[in-house]
């Protein structure tokens, strides 16, 4: 993933990451490990509205990112996957 910090995709082949299918994973990886150049990147890459719909999804996000992405959206902190607890249905 040229353009990206070289120590956020460490644990990946780079090559295989396909900006299309792993954006969720990318801009994840770039809202827990990166720098603001990183997120200038991201900005570069993906449209707003995709930017946007992939933050509401990532199930993890730090308290800190999370803060970021709901002023940075104008997103309310509860809509975002990651402050939802999950289900606890009994085990069949």
């Amino acid at each position: 993933m040229q353009g990206f910090s070289s120590h956020l995709f460490w644990d990946c082949d780079r090559v295989k990451l396909d900006p299309k299918r792993h954006a969720r994973f990318i801009i994840g990886r770039v809202l827990a490990r990166g720098t603001w150049a990183d997120w200038q990147e991201l900005k570069r890459r993906y449209p707003t509205d995709r930017l946007r719909d992939e933050v509401i999804r990532i199930r993890v996000l730090d308290r800190k990112s999370l803060a970021f992405c709901s002023a940075i959206f104008k997103i309310p902190r509860e809509e975002f996957r990651c402050t939802k607890q999950p289900s606890s249905s009994p085990a069949p």
